[in-house]
């Protein structure tokens, strides 16, 4: 497999970071996760215990992209196992998707976060940048073409920004059905951008946040039909 230059080559320079060359031609899913986990694109993999790779039914008619990992799914190895993969099952049930009968990744397949001194070894989220989402959008590229879905859910800002291009706005777009950038990832299919399940998690009002999921997760539901 081709291998890409290391980030502290002069021949890598930061606007060059890309995971393409990692990625192996008509791999299936079981093979870019294995490729993947040795993926060297951007310096993310440094600090991160592991790539964290989508997971799910590979036929799956909904796929829900993410973020990035966070501190348990960097831990455990698998998106969307901590509390706010808790509140997604649950909101997509209540929208009439079975959680089953999807497949589930991220933006961005490292766990990118900072130490705060005051909270010990304690690890806080940071959001990937845009030049780590475009290095990561590869794997992601990928991963939508095997499964081809007949719609894709972004949730959060990063996702959005993945999905439907750097202008997207989560506040002003959510719960519509969109066209993903056809330079991007999704190249013009169905994309339904919403809250991150995390955002429900730290909503002063949770109940209102969690409706607005729900409600943004049938916009998604009533294409399948």
């Amino acid at each position: 497999m081709a291998r890409a230059a290391s980030p502290e080559s002069p021949e890598s320079p930061e606007d060059a970071y890309t995971a393409a060359p990692f990625v192996p031609e008509g791999a299936d899913l079981a093979a870019l996760r294995q490729a993947a986990a040795e993926c060297r694109g951007c310096p993310l993999h440094r600090e991160a215990t592991q790539t964290v790779f989508g997971a799910g039914d590979a036929d799956a008619r909904v796929v829900l992209v993410g973020e990035q990992p966070g501190d348990q799914e960097d831990r455990q190895g698998k998106p969307f196992v901590g509390p706010a993969g808790k509140v997604l099952n649950r909101a997509l049930d209540e929208a009439g998707i079975d959680p089953d009968e999807t497949y589930t990744t991220n933006a961005v397949k490292h766990f990118k976060f900072t130490y705060v001194p005051e909270r010990g070894k304690r690890r806080i989220h940071k959001p990937p940048s845009l030049r780590e989402i475009s290095a990561c959008a590869p794997w992601l590229a990928a991963e939508l073409a095997l499964i081809d879905p007949e719609v894709i859910v972004a949730l959060g800002a990063t996702a959005g920004k993945a999905l439907l291009g750097p202008s997207f706005r989560v506040t002003k777009q959510r719960g519509m059905r969109l066209e993903g950038d056809e330079a991007g990832p999704a190249r013009g299919e169905p994309v339904v951008p919403t809250i991150h399940p995390s955002a429900v998690l730290r909503a002063d009002d949770q109940e209102a946040a969690y409706a607005g999921l729900v409600s943004d997760l049938r916009v998604a539901a009533e294409t399948l039909r």
